[in-house]
C-alpha cells in the first residue's frame, strides 16, 4: 500500500514532549557556526533519537547532476549497536555539540557502516514512469510505502538495500528546485509509522531542504563573485599591458628602421626602458596580490617597521614641499602579524596621502597603543578626500581614481591587516582628507617570545 501525503503538514501538537525536543535540539543548529553536513547529521538525528521522532534509521539521498544520490544513512547496523546508540542519544542534557561528535565519529569509521552500503546508490530523476523513491521527490510528494515488495512502483534494487518493506520518503524541496531525500524506517522496533511521525518527519523536511538551499546558493554566489573577478582581472590587464606593449612595439620598429640620428635612437630606448619598468612593476603587483603569507601572524615590534617606512629614500623625496607629521609612543607593545607585509601597508598608505595632498597641506603617521587589546596606526592627510559613492568601492581590486593607478593598493592593504586578524578602517570628506585606521592585535600575555 502506498499514501502521498502533501509537504508541509501543519497542527502539530506544540505541548507533547516529542514536539518540543526534536524542535529544541534542531533549533540549535541555527546558532552554531558548523558546516552543512553537520546541520544535516543533526536533523537525521533528531529523526532516529529515542528522544526525538524516533525512527530507527535516517538515509539522506541529495539531488546531483539529474540524479538522486546516496550521500548519508545514519543508524544502527545491527539491533545491538541500535540499543547502543540510542541509550546515548537519549541520555538528557544531550546538546548539539555531543551530536555533532557522535555523529562525526560515526561517520568517521572506515568499513561496516550504513553510509558505505549507500554510496554507491543512485537514481535517475526528470525521467518517465519513476519508480520509488525518486519518484516521490519528482513529484514534490510525501510518500509512505506499506508492503513495498508487493508494490511494482517501488524500485526492487532500493528495496535490497534498505532491507524493509515499509519505510517513508521525505521529498527535501526549496523554492520548487529539488535538493533530496530522507527515507526513514523503523528496521528494529518494527513499530507502524503514525501520521504524527509523519508530521514532525514534514518538518524536518523543511527545515533540511532549507539548509541545502541556503549552503547551495552561497556556494553560487562565490562562484559567480569568482568568476566576476577573474573576468574583471582579465580586462584590467589587458588594458593595462597594451599600452606599454604598443608603445615598446612602435619604438622598437623605428630603431629597426634606424638610419642616422643617435639622440633619437637613444630616446626611443629610454622609453623602451620605461615602458618594460611599467610592465615589470603591473607583474609584480599582481603576484603580490595573489600570494600572501600563509604562516600564522606571529608577535612584533611594530617602531622599527614604522620608522623605516618614514626614511624610506621613495617616502622622503616625495614629500617634499608638504608637512609630515609624526606621533609615535615612546615604547609600543608588541603586535600580531608580519612585519615586511605590514611595513609594504604603511608605505602604501603613505604613498597614496602624498598622492592626494597637494604642496603645502600634512600627512600624519599615528600610532596609539592605548588600548587594552589593539595597537592602532593611523595614516592621514588634508587633502581631497573620497566621496560616498567611491569609498564604498575604495579596496574592490582594480577600482581607482587615479589616472595611471592600478587599483591594487588598498585591497592589498585590506588583504595584509585582515591576514593579521586585524582590521582596517577609513574616514573621509570631500574636500577635508581621509584618514585609515589599521588595528592590529597585541601580543597577548603569556605569548612565547
Amino acid at each position: 500500500m502506498i499514501e502521498t501525503y502533501g509537504l508541509y503538514l501543519g497542527d502539530v501538537e506544540r505541548d507533547a514532549p516529542k514536539e518540543l525536543v526534536l524542535l529544541s535540539i534542531i533549533a540549535q543548529s541555527y546558532f552554531q557556526p558548523f558546516s552543512l553536513q553537520d546541520n544535516l547529521l543533526v536533523i537525521l538525528t533528531a529523526l532516529t533519537s529515542g528522544s526525538g521522532v524516533g525512527f530507527n534509521r535516517a538515509m539522506l539521498l541529495r539531488a546531483e547532476g539529474g540524479r538522486l544520490k546516496g550521500e548519508i544513512w545514519l543508524g544502527p547496523a545491527t539491533p545491538e549497536e541500535a540499543s547502543s546508540i540510542w541509550e546515548i542519544l537519549s541520555t538528557p542534557g544531550i546538546g548539539y555539540l555531543e551530536i555533532v561528535e557522535h555523529n562525526r565519529s560515526l561517520l568517521s569509521r572506515h568499513g561496516g557502516t550504513l553510509t558505505d552500503t549507500i554510496k554507491g546508490l543512485s537514481f535517475p530523476l526528470g525521467e518517465n514512469g519513476l519508480h520509488i523513491p525518486a519518484r516521490a521527490v519528482e513529484r514534490r510528494e510525501i510518500v509512505m510505502v506499506k508492503d513495498g515488495r508487493n508494490e511494482p512502483e517501488v524500485d526492487r534494487r532500493f528495496l535490497d538495500v534498505i532491507g524493509v518493506e515499509d519505510f517513508l520518503c521525505i521529498p527535501l524541496v526549496m523554492r520548487d528546485e529539488i535538493q533530496g531525500e530522507i527515507i526513514l524506517d523503523n528496521a528494529f522496533t518494527r513499530n507502524p509509522i503514525t501520521e504524527r511521525d509523519i508530521k514532525l518527519a514534514a518538518i524536518c523536511g523543511l527545515i533540511a531542504g532549507n539548509y541545502i538551499y541556503t549552503a547551495t546558493l552561497h556556494k553560487r554566489m562565490l562562484e559567480m563573485e569568482k568568476f566576476a573577478a577573474m573576468g574583471e582581472m582579465a580586462m584590467y590587464i589587458t588594458h593595462q599591458l597594451r599600452n606599454p606593449l604598443v608603445t615598446i612595439g612602435g619604438f622598437t620598429d623605428q630603431l629597426l628602421r634606424f638610419e642616422g640620428d643617435r639622440r633619437k635612437s637613444h630616446r626611443n630606448l629610454e622609453i623602451i626602458r620605461a615602458e618594460t619598468t611599467r610592465l615589470e612593476d603591473i607583474v609584480y603587483k599582481l603576484g603580490r596580490l595573489l600570494k600572501l603569507e600563509q604562516k600564522p601572524p606571529a608577535p612584533f615590534d611594530p617602531g622599527p617597521v614604522l620608522r623605516a617606512a618614514l626614511e624610506d629614500p621613495g617616502f622622503q623625496a616625495k614629500s617634499r614641499g608638504r608637512q609630515v607629521k609624526v606621533r609615535l609612543p615612546k615604547t609600543m607593545p608588541r603586535i600580531m602579524g608580519y612585519p615586511t607585509q605590514v611595513g609594504e601597508a604603511i608605505r602604501n598608505l603613505l604613498d597614496n596621502a602624498l598622492d592626494a595632498t597637494p604642496e603645502g597641506g600634512t600627512v600624519y603617521l599615528l600610532a596609539s597603543g592605548s588600548d587594552p587589546r589593539l595597537f592602532i596606526v593611523k595614516v592621514k592627510d588634508t587633502g581631497r578626500g573620497i566621496s560616498d559613492k567611491d569609498r564604498e568601492r575604495l579596496f574592490t581590486p582594480f577600482f581607482t581614481t587615479k589616472e595611471r593607478g592600478m587599483g591594487l593598493g588598498l585591497h592589498f592593504v585590506k588583504r595584509i591587516v585582515e591576514s593579521c586578524g586585524g582590521e582596517i578602517e577609513v574616514r573621509s570628506r570631500e574636500g577635508k582628507g581621509t584618514e585609515f585606521r589599521l588595528c592590529f592585535k597585541k601580543e597577548e600575555r603569556g605569548t612565547d617570545e
